[in-house]
């Protein structure tokens, strides 16, 4: 297959599989999602989705939550990992948007980018489920696939991002990182496929005999 072939056959097979691909976060609002996406990091969704309901019921808003102390913030989050860390950047994000945006989530990356405990890859998650802003996060599951996919080297998440973003639709972006996520956890595990087993890979690369080696993210 060419590797514009494998793109078209990736986004039909994809879009058959998820057609309206949930975002895995349980949020309310764009501030709740922003706070679910920086519990995220190194940590799955499942366990953020089961620590969020107690926080909320806390501080839904950055009124309330900047008046709460990091070590209540913390308190509620240590299931998540990171605590001492995602506490005081909770906390101190919300001082922020109040202090510098009335209270509001900036539909803005470079001011998403400013705020802590946000890199590149959350503040592209709000921007893209929050606002509806074309941008496609890489996370492992994407850094993965993309490599097994022959659509882009690996060499970093950076790369990978650009890579994707030059190869799909623009108007793709926001349902197909969803769409390859639910994928690399369904079908093509880090363990359960090694370039050869699922379908997807089986389709692109039919001869291909040993693993693909993929560089993490």
């Amino acid at each position: 297959m060419l590797k514009a072939e494998r793109v078209a056959f990736i986004l039909e097979r994809l879009q058959a599989l998820y057609p309206v691909p949930p975002v895995p976060l349980d949020h309310s609002d764009p501030f709740t999602l922003l706070v679910a996406v920086l519990l995220s990091a190194q940590c799955t969704d499942e366990r953020v989705n089961q620590v969020t309901p107690a926080l909320f019921a806390a501080a839904d808003n950055p009124f309330d939550m900047a008046e709460l102390s990091a070590e209540q913030i913390r308190e509620i989050i240590r299931p998540c990992g990171l605590s001492p860390q995602k506490s005081k950047a909770i906390r101190r994000l919300s001082e922020i948007l109040i202090e510098e945006h009335g209270g509001e989530v900036p539909a803005d990356m470079e001011a998403l980018e400013r705020l802590p405990g946000v890199g590149h890859k959350t503040a592209s998650v709000v921007m893209a489920q929050a606002f509806g802003v074309p941008a496609f996060p890489v996370d492992t599951h994407i850094h993965r696939l993309a490599q097994r996919w022959g659509l882009s080297n690996g060499k970093n998440v950076t790369q990978t991002e650009k890579d994707l973003k030059r190869l799909f639709p623009e108007e793709c972006w926001n349902d197909l990182h969803l769409q390859i996520i639910f994928y690399g956890r369904e079908f093509c595990t880090a363990r359960g496929c090694d370039g050869t087993v699922c379908d997807i890979c089986r389709t692109c690369y039919p001869n291909r005999k040993r693993p693909k080696k993929t560089r993490k993210a």
